[in-house]
């Protein structure tokens, strides 16, 4: 094996190696979007259905001074 063809390798491996990181990045990124989301959305239903089952529970106030 020639130079040529060893540095054009280690080119080509360097190439896939970054392409490789670059859509990993993009993968942990969207992830992350994704478990906020979910992490909000869990949060809405608790309150939604805290509401569901009792729903007059704090809608009123009885203040006596």
């Amino acid at each position: 094996m020639d130079i040529a063809a060893m540095s054009t390798m280690i080119s080509q491996s360097s190439i896939q190696q970054q392409a490789s990181l670059a859509v990993l990045k993009l993968s942990m990124n969207s992830a992350q979007v994704q478990s906020a989301n979910l992490a909000e959305m869990l949060q809405q239903s608790t309150k939604a259905m805290e509401m569901s089952v009792n729903p007059k529970l704090g809608g009123n106030m009885d203040i006596r001074l």
